[in-house]
């Protein structure tokens, strides 16, 4: 893919990462339970910092499952709405099972692309985004949408990762795959993990779409396993990416990928085998 931004076929890559999300939806439902344990601390503080209360109309966007809206549901009421939305058709199907599970009633589902938001004017409280203005091909367009479906004095929260070197449980398994060729290095300059996790450029573009009040922090989290075996089997599950690339390797390639992998882990490993491998997200606020 290139990065120059002449040359970016953006609308090829906007059909590739809904087709990305739309086939990690299954793997994201298996692990949801996992997911929402091992995120409750960036969870919280985005709520928090969304000073939600009831009656407030609050959209949480690029929502995967649900976790962080569903967290804030019952902040709404009464009289509030939760709009629960995904680019993907799929995530928004295992977010809709999912509050059924749960027995929430005051949410809403919607197909929404975080570029093109369709919503009304000023319609909203609240907005939260965990993890997703990064995965956008245009998060400054973006953010300007969401500015304008938000009230005057609404509230936007979110969350972005930090370097790839803060993330050690994201870039150990996509280092062993480039070098078994099976993954391309990361490129710059396009949607990805990592795309935001420059302060001065996300503060740039909160800015610019016509933020105030803009507060940046940092919340530490860590990936846990009982074992290396498990570790793994919930990062394939949850990156469609790793995925595909190991699905390409032969039995071989396999073995010593699984070994390096393994390897590499050994620092973040205890003594029983569990594995803890940290991670460090920011985590911002902004009113509008």
């Amino acid at each position: 893919m290139s990065t120059d931004p002449s040359a970016r076929d953006h609308d090829a890559e906007r059909r590739d990462l809904l087709e990305l999300w739309t086939t990690a939806a299954s793997g994201w439902r298996r692990q949801a339970d996992a997911f929402h344990g091992q995120n409750a601390a960036v969870a919280t503080w985005i709520i928090e910092a969304a000073q939600l209360g009831p009656g407030q109309r609050v959209l949480d966007l690029a929502a995967g499952p649900g976790d962080v809206g569903f967290r804030a549901a019952p902040l709404l009421r009464p009289g509030g709405t939760l709009i629960c939305s995904d680019q993907s058709q799929a995530m928004v199907d295992v977010a809709r099972e999912r509050a059924g599970a749960l027995g929430l009633e005051n949410v809403e589902f919607r197909v929404i692309d975080g570029e093109w938001i369709d919503l009304e004017l000023a319609s909203l409280d609240a907005v939260l985004c965990r993890w997703g203005y990064m995965l956008m091909v245009d998060p400054a367009a973006a953010l300007r949408e969401t500015r304008r479906v938000l009230r005057s004095g609404g509230r936007l929260a979110l969350a972005v990762w930090d370097t790839r070197a803060a993330n050690p449980w994201s870039t150990i398994p996509t280092e062993v795959l480039v070098e078994h060729g099976l993954a391309q290095p990361p490129a710059p300059g396009v949607p990805g993990p990592f795309a935001l996790a420059d302060t001065a450029l996300l503060r740039d573009m909160l800015e610019e779409a016509g933020f105030a009040e803009i507060a940046i922090d940092a919340v530490d989290v860590s990936r846990d396993a009982p074992d290396f075996d498990s570790w793994w089997a919930v990062h394939l599950d949850l990156s469609v990416a790793t995925l595909s690339a190991f699905k390409a390797a032969d039995a071989a390639q396999t073995e010593a990928i699984e070994a390096a992998l393994a390897e590499r882990l050994l620092p973040y490993t205890a003594a029983d085998g569990s594995i803890s491998v940290p991670g460090r997200t920011h985590v911002a606020s902004a009113v509008a």
